[in-house]
């Protein structure tokens, strides 16, 4: 039996000392703090959320071209290589934005192709 002298402090205390101390066998202390990873670290970019992110933008500017065109329906002249025609404002003004688009995409891929022929000839060059 336990004599009475014992105080709640002896009680609490383990049975034997430790041999070594809790860091060098590898064991985080009590105090140190655990850090988490962030939800940066957690999470990888994909191919998939990439493209949704691309599908939520898109919508939201047909949303926004949807609400111009409908606020824009003022029927207007438009001439155009001798072609002559009446259209509403807002069809003209998002055709006209397409049709930009379409060159701007046009000179991009004669960029992407010549750039890929460079390439191209500079792998062959050096394999040789």
């Amino acid at each position: 039996m336990a004599s009475e002298d014992t105080t709640a402090d002896d009680r609490t205390a383990p049975a034997e000392p430790l041999t070594e101390p809790e860091h060098q066998r590898g064991e985080l202390e009590p105090s140190a703090p655990v850090e988490e990873p962030t939800a940066a670290e957690k999470l990888q970019h994909t191919r998939t959320a990439g493209t949704w992110a691309a599908v939520v933008v898109a919508t939201i500017a047909l949303i926004v071209l949807l609400v111009f065109i409908l606020q824009n329906l003022q029927p207007t002249s438009v001439t155009f290589l001798g072609l002559r025609g009446d259209l509403p404002v807002g069809v003209a003004l998002l055709l006209a934005a397409a049709i930009g688009g379409l060159l701007v995409a046009l000179v991009g891929a004669a960029r992407i192709l010549q750039l890929r022929r460079t390439a191209n000839r500079r792998n062959r060059a050096s394999t040789h």
